[in-house]
């Protein structure tokens, strides 16, 4: 049996250095691209590296090493740079012709809304939000220039309907990662998540209903012609998604038929073959952020700072609800540290089932807290790879997202109203 390492508040300080440096100089200057995120959290690692000298570098170097190894992170970067592919292929033409289609039969005011459905929709069949976020991304961004939306709304509902497939899907890591650890069944996860997500999402449509309700600027382009050519690949990705294909299968596949197609259609193969490097390099910053966010939590965790959180947590917390508000304060503070939910809830997971035993907490809804305040959390923070993925593929600064992410805040909000008033109604009867 493993045993525990001590606790240790003081390894967590390189996620503190990096939240003051990041965020510090990004108001200062009032740009979230006065400093890379990447920079940021190179100074995180040193700070890391300093710490725990009962290591040696080399020894500390693979520990950062077994922290990049993990099969969740692996599997990220690959869908990464497939989805880049994907959408580097198609690129600003595929982009056009899907907002084309929209706008052919929707109100143009309706955009947001539109983006948010979509989004759902394709996460849940896909179940990757930063897949869904690469191939969508283009769409929003033509959305906007064609109708004059705001285009941090559009990419901020993208994001929310990301989050609610991430949370919900059968095939999303997270799923897998919460059920497989509290060992529970995905369709009672779902059952317990769904019920709390949907009043999230009614809100969030009436919200976005209500923007384009009241919206003046809405420019009332119709298009004249679509080419519905372009529109072979991104069937291809929804429907592959739908069916419960593998996702890199269904990325694969949309990468062929985008080839295909765009050849079909004229495009020189010379063009082809730069588009997709310009895919997958334009993925490069999100892929540096995921590896050294592994390799910082890897240190942090070596040195006890994990195992200090936790403790606390289970020290803090008392009472049915009491330990609810913990798995799910645990699950939020593991992602803000690693900007990885998968990870997150692996590492928060054994905690979370000590917790649910001796306070009599369901392992069903045990497993669906993980999954929600992984999502909430994952959705918001700035230098999370949905987040960062969305800046890279739309020029949008994270500060200017932030405020329109109704869907994870109310996600969060929903969730909470779920824990207390059920033990409210309960003290009642007593």
């Amino acid at each position: 049996m493993e045993t525990q390492r001590k606790g240790n508040w003081w390894a967590l300080l390189p996620i503190a250095v990096f939240l003051v440096v990041y965020i510090g100089v990004s108001l200062i200057f009032n740009d979230f691209y006065a400093m890379s995120v990447v920079v940021a959290f190179l100074v995180a690692i040193l700070v890391a590296c300093f710490q725990n000298r009962a290591l040696k570098f080399d020894d500390k170097l693979s520990v950062m090493a077994k922290g990049v190894a993990d099969k969740n992170i692996i599997t990220m970067i690959l869908i990464f740079l497939a989805a880049g592919v994907f959408a580097g292929i198609l690129g600003r033409e595929g982009a056009k012709a899907v907002a084309d289609l929209f706008l052919s039969f929707i109100p143009a005011k309706f955009s947001a809304l539109v983006i948010f459905l979509v989004a759902c929709f394709v996460s849940t069949a896909m179940g990757t939000s930063c897949g869904t976020i690469s191939v969508i991304a283009p769409i929003a961004v033509a959305l906007s220039q064609v109708t004059g939306i705001s285009l941090p709304i559009l990419v901020g509902s993208l994001i929310g309907g990301a989050m609610f497939g991430d949370n919900l899907s059968f095939i999303s890591d997270t799923t897998i990662a919460a059920t497989s650890t509290q060992g529970c069944q995905m369709k009672d996860k779902f059952k317990e998540n769904f019920f709390i997500a949907l009043p999230a999402a009614i809100l969030t449509i009436v919200i976005l209903t209500i923007i384009a309700l009241t919206s003046t600027s809405t420019s009332n382009y119709a298009p004249d012609s679509i080419n519905l050519w372009l529109l072979i690949p991104y069937v291809l990705v929804l429907v592959g998604g739908v069916v419960g294909i593998n996702v890199f299968i269904v990325l694969l596949s949309g990468i062929v038929a985008a080839i295909i197609v765009k050849l079909s259609l004229g495009a020189e193969l010379l063009v082809v073959i730069q588009s997709m490097g310009g895919g997958a390099s334009g993925m490069f910053e999100v892929i540096m952020v995921t590896i050294l966010v592994s390799m910082l939590s890897a240190l942090m965790r070596e040195f006890g700072g994990f195992d200090a959180l936790l403790a606390g947590i289970k020290k803090t917390f008392k009472g049915k609800v009491g330990g609810q508000l913990g798995i799910s304060l645990l699950v939020s503070a593991m992602d803000v540290a690693t900007a990885n939910n998968t990870v997150a809830i692996v590492m928060a997971a054994p905690i979370a089932k000590t917790i649910s035993e001796e306070y009599g907490i369901t392992n069903t809804k045990t497993a669906s807290l993980l999954d929600i305040f992984g999502s909430v959390v994952q959705g918001i923070i700035p230098y999370g790879a949905q987040m960062v993925t969305a800046v890279s593929l739309t020029l949008v600064s994270a500060g200017e997202i932030i405020p329109f992410l109704f869907y994870p805040y109310l996600l969060g909000l929903s969730a909470i109203v779920f824990m207390v008033v059920p033990a409210l109604f309960k003290k009642k009867e007593k």
